[in-house]
């Protein structure tokens, strides 16, 4: 069976394996003669924002897109590309996949595409051996502290400060954690970002790079989140992280104070007004920030319309046509000014991903780490908000389960040079 066929047996068996499949633009098949297929894991307004974008891009040139949807990107593309059939492009679940697979040879190089074209660091993060495997199409910020203005005053940044207000409130943190298979993940990355703020650029790219992995360096990191979230964990491990901060509003009953991660994971409302309903405080400047991408790979190797579209995602024109949507999407495109960006918050978040803002970016460690290390970390955050055992006793068997899973890892495992994962400011 060639590689066609089986693409479009995997399509067939997609309601099997939990996959949507949407066909852009209003044309069909048989009315196109080029093809492509691409892989994402968005929903809701990010969805609608990226279908759009896909959108344009059929009517003007004409390619039929086939858009599978899924939720499950780690198991879906490792499934796909193991049986030889992996989607034309697909957004990779992690940095460390990409480096992985362009190993491998299931990645393949993207022509046409410079990474001094994007941002730091998100541009160090698309090469391997010196060729552009990925490309950055959307990013965040994640170190960021959300609240509604019109009931809460705006709150400090850092931990101390935080801890302070949150001392002896049950249920003041709005904590979701559920994602399905990659759930946890949202303690994971505020975890990290609370050892990039304390320990600082060089220790966190050592614990990242593998050279000195010692899980238990990030006790100090994970004992504070447990006293911030302490008493906002009990329903955290059922609650969808979108649907967290929803219980910021004045009606919501039980009612919570302040969220943390990057807009997109707030997934608050279309009807909300940002600035009005929602805003957000960042650390201090020169504070580090942890950030995120959306990394687009290639996968196949004879589709010219594959490279079209990988081009076209990546352009100022798309990149702008994107960000200007509905769904939180921001760009690591250098060309992408701050005011296309829908409103004054979008505008401040895109700001942080200057290196003018003073703030050196990180890439979010979880992103960083192979999808074994990464679900481990994940499923260890899952553990803590469900242990009933003290918590002490907890965060020391979840890091030396850490550790084992890290010294587990065959010695081969790609590792991410040390430099890559952070960026300075100017």
């Amino acid at each position: 069976m060639n590689t066609r066929m089986k693409k479009t047996a995997i399509a067939r068996g997609a309601a099997a394996l939990g996959l949507l499949i949407a066909a852009a633009g209003c044309g069909t098949a048989a009315q196109t003669s080029a093809q492509v297929t691409i892989m994402v894991p968005w929903s809701g307004t990010e969805f609608d924002a990226f279908y759009r974008v896909i959108q344009d891009f059929q009517n003007s040139t004409h390619i039929h897109v086939n858009v599978e949807v899924t939720r499950a990107q780690t198991e879906q593309l490792a499934a796909a590309v193991g049986a030889d059939a992996p989607p034309d492009l697909a957004v990779l679940p992690s940095v460390g996949e990409v480096d992985q697979d362009a190993k491998a040879g299931a990645l393949q190089p993207i022509q046409g595409v410079a990474s001094s074209d994007f941002l730091e660091p998100f541009s160090g993060l698309m090469t391997v051996d010196g060729k552009v495997y990925a490309v950055p199409v959307k990013a965040d910020v994640k170190s960021l502290i959300w609240y509604d203005p019109q009931y809460t005053a705006a709150p400090p940044a850092d931990v101390s400060g935080l801890q302070t207000l949150a001392a002896g409130h049950s249920g003041f943190w709005c904590l979701g954690v559920e994602s399905g298979p990659t759930s946890g993940w949202p303690g994971a990355d505020w975890i990290a970002d609370l050892y990039l703020a304390k320990n600082g650029t060089t220790a966190y790219e050592n614990w990242l790079t593998g050279t000195s992995a010692q899980w238990q360096t990030v006790r100090g990191a994970w004992t504070e989140w447990a006293d911030l979230v302490d008493g906002s964990t009990k329903n955290a491990a059922t609650t969808p992280f979108g649907d967290a901060a929803a219980g910021m509003t004045a009606n919501s009953r039980p009612r919570c104070e302040l969220a943390h991660g990057a807009l997109a994971a707030m997934a608050f409302s279309s009807d909300l007004k940002p600035g009005k309903d929602y805003d957000f405080v960042a650390p201090a400047s020169s504070t580090p920030l942890e950030v995120s991408a959306d990394f687009l790979g290639m996968f196949t190797r004879d589709n010219p319309a594959a490279v079209t579209l990988m081009q076209y995602l990546t352009s100022k024109s798309a990149q702008i046509a994107w960000v200007k949507g509905d769904g939180y999407a921001f760009s690591a495109n250098k060309e992408v000014p701050n005011d296309v960006y829908p409103g004054p918050v979008e505008q401040r978040i895109a700001g942080l991903l200057r290196p003018s803002s003073g703030h050196p970016l990180c890439f979010g460690a979880a992103d960083m780490m192979t999808p074994d290390m990464s679900t481990a970390f994940y499923q260890a955050v899952m553990n803590f908000v469900e242990a009933p055992t003290p918590r002490d006793q907890t965060i020391t068997g979840l890091l030396d389960g850490l550790q084992t899973s890290q010294t587990s890892q065959p010695s081969d495992t790609p590792q991410i040079s040390p430099g890559a994962i952070c960026s300075s400011p100017s």
